[in-house]
C-alpha cells in the first residue's frame, strides 16, 4: 500500500515570529494576493499586528471564519477559489485554520498557518474537521507550506484554551493503542515512525503538565512544538490515526448530543481517562495529569450532564463505522458505559 506523505517546508516557533512571514511568503511569490481566513474576534485583536508585518509585502482581502460545517466551509472555499489569491493564510484558532486548509486545497493554492491559540493539533496537519449534517466529518485539507506560531501571541489566548491543546494531546495515547489494536485484529496499515512520534507529543505534556496549566510562556512553547509533532505524525501517517481514536469519537458523540458545552481538548481528555481504562493501562495517571493540567476530570463541571457522557460512551462506535477501536463494532451497553463513566470518576 503506498501513500505519499507532504511535510511543510517550514516551521517557525518563538518569540516575534510573526515577524518572518514576509521572508516565507517571498519564497513562494513576490508582492502576491493572499486571502486571509481569520474569525471576528481574533481579528479585531492581531489584525493589525498582521497587517502591519504585510505592508509592502502583499495584497490582500479578509475571509470571515463563520463556521466549521460542511456547508459553510464549500461557501467560503467557493469564494476563495473565485478570488484567485496566490497563498491562503488561516490566521486564529481552529476553526479559521481548518477552514482555511480546506479552502486551499479546493484553490489549489498554498497555506500558511499562523495560530493564534494552540486549542488543537490542527494547525499542522492537512486534515479538516468540519460539523456535518448527520455527523462530524474529517475531510483532506491542504498541508500549510508554513507555521508560524508566535508565542508572544499564543500565550496571550485564554488559559482554557491552551490547556483544551493539551487536552487533545494526551489523546495521542489511547489513539495510537485504538491503531495497533486495528493493524491487529483487522490488518489495518500501521506506521510505527509516526506512531512513536505522536507518543512523544503526548509524554511531552505529561512531563510539563503543571507549567501548561499555568500558561507560562515557555510551556506554550513546549506545548505548541508537540502540537507541531503530532501534525507532523498525521502527515506521515496520511492519516488522523496516530493522533485520533476513541477518545475522540467519544468527544465528537458528545458534540451530536450537547453541542458547545465544552472544549473539544476538554472532552478528548475526558475520553482519553475512560479509553486507557478500556485499554487496561494506567487511566488514573492520565486523569492525574489532566487534573495538572487544569482541565476538569467531572463532566458536570464542563456543563455536561451525566446522562450526556454514557449516551456518547454507547453511540461513539458508530460515528466513524470504519475506524476500529477499543470500543469494537457494537459499542458499550448503557450499564456498561455508566460502569465506565463511574469508576473512572468522569460521573458522579
Amino acid at each position: 500500500m503506498l501513500h505519499s506523505i507532504v511535510l511543510p517546508s517550514h516551521v517557525v516557533v518563538g518569540s516575534g515570529a510573526i515577524s518572518s512571514l514576509p521572508t516565507i511568503i517571498k519564497q513562494l511569490k513576490e508582492k502576491p494576493i493572499l486571502a486571509i481566513i481569520s474569525g471576528p474576534n481574533v481579528w479585531k485583536k492581531y489584525g493589525t499586528i498582521l497587517l502591519n508585518v504585510l505592508e509592502h509585502v502583499a495584497e490582500y482581502t479578509v475571509f470571515e471564519a463563520k463556521a466549521p460545517t460542511v456547508e459553510y466551509a464549500e461557501k467560503l472555499a467557493n469564494e476563495v477559489t473565485d478570488y484567485s489569491p496566490d497563498i491562503v493564510i488561516g490566521f486564529g484558532g481552529g476553526k479559521s485554520i481548518d477552514l482555511a486548509k480546506y479552502s486551499a486545497l479546493r484553490a489549489g493554492k498554498p497555506i500558511i498557518s499562523v495560530p493564534t491559540s494552540p486549542s488543537h493539533d490542527g494547525i499542522v496537519s492537512p486534515f479538516v474537521s468540519l460539523k456535518g449534517f448527520e455527523r462530524p466529518y474529517s475531510v483532506k485539507g491542504k498541508t500549510p507550506y508554513a507555521i508560524v506560531a508566535d508565542i508572544d501571541i499564543i500565550a496571550d489566548a485564554p488559559k482554557r484554551l491552551i490547556r483544551a491543546g493539551a487536552g487533545d494531546l494526551i489523546a495521542k495515547l489511547t489513539a495510537v493503542r485504538d491503531w495497533k489494536l486495528a493493524h491487529k485484529l483487522k490488518g489495518e496499515y500501521y506506521g510505527e515512525y509516526s506512531a512513536k512520534l505522536a507518543l512523544l507529543s503526548a509524554r511531552h505534556v505529561i512531563e510539563y503538565a503543571g507549567e501548561i496549566g499555568r500558561g507560562t510562556k515557555e510551556a506554550v512553547r513546549i506545548l505548541v512544538e508537540g502540537l507541531v509533532s503530532s501534525g507532523v505524525a498525521m502527515c506521515i501517517a496520511g492519516s488522523t490515526r496516530p493522533a485520533s481514536g476513541s477518545e475522540h469519537l467519544f468527544s465528537h458523540a458528545l458534540d451530536l448530543i450537547v453541542p458547545g458545552k465544552a472544549l473539544h481538548g476538554e472532552q478528548v481528555a475526558l475520553g482519553t481517562i475512560m479509553m486507557m481504562y478500556l485499554h487496561g493501562g494506567n487511566w488514573r495517571k492520565v486523569k492525574k495529569t489532566v487534573e495538572k493540567l487544569g482541565i476538569p476530570t467531572k463532566a458536570r463541571s464542563l456543563g455536561i450532564p451525566d446522562e450526556a457522557v454514557i449516551k456518547a460512551l454507547t453511540i461513539a462506535h458508530k460515528i466513524r463505522p470504519e475506524r476500529y477501536t477499543i470500543l469494537g463494532e457494537t459499542g458499550l451497553t448503557w450499564e456498561a458505559a455508566e460502569r465506565l463513566a463511574r469508576v473512572t470518576g468522569i460521573i458522579d
